[in-house]
């Protein structure tokens, strides 16, 4: 294993207005160049009538639409951006509810053999609808609301229909009623 300060400096492979491509050693990888570090939130959010939000959208890598949890980077557009308020500006975006408060669950890799992506699950509390959501600028959010105890069946529904899902579902959907160590949610 080589220790982190015998590690070569990265070479820089391309730059863009979003993302570098480096290569350290013999490995190539991807960096944001947005926000801190390529740090990300992921919001799990639960509305007052026990309906899962989740959010559509076109992702041209994937030439597809995808169904996904409020999600965006941390530090983008906000130099003081936290991951709370990330979260609760993503949610707010995207799915036209705020939250009353925010809870960080846990942050780990993305792709890890491929970027430097962290996500940051946070869960959303206390509900209220505050607007219609759609995200910001181009970003064409649609905004479903499915009762929790048909999450599952519905995501499988949508990707029999042709939609790609987001693996990170899973663990959103498990973490609405647990912490990331298995115990039960606090309310």
């Amino acid at each position: 294993m080589t220790r982190a300060d015998e590690r070569p400096e990265p070479e820089l492979l391309y730059e863009g207005d979003w993302l570098r491509l480096v290569r350290r050693g013999k490995w190539e990888f991807c960096e944001r160049t947005h926000g801190r570090e390529g740090l990300a939130v992921i919001v799990i959010a639960v509305t007052p009538e026990d309906e899962v939000l989740f959010v559509e959208q076109y992702r041209v890598p994937l030439g597809a639409r995808t169904i996904e949890m409020p999600a965006g980077l941390v530090g983008d557009d906000h130099d003081d951006d936290t991951l709370q308020s990330a979260a609760r500006r993503e949610l707010i975006e995207e799915t036209g509810w705020e939250p009353g408060r925010v809870e960080i669950l846990l942050t780990g890799p993305t792709t890890s053999g491929m970027s430097n992506e962290r996500i940051a699950f946070a869960r959303a509390r206390d509900l209220r609808k505050v607007g219609e959501g759609g995200g910001v600028g181009s970003e064409d959010i649609v905004v479903h609301r499915v009762p929790r105890e048909r999450a599952p069946a519905w995501l499988m529904e949508m990707h029999r229909a042709g939609y790609e899902l987001d693996l990170k579902l899973w663990a959103g959907l498990w973490m609405i009623e647990h912490e990331p160590d298995g115990s039960p949610a606090a309310p």
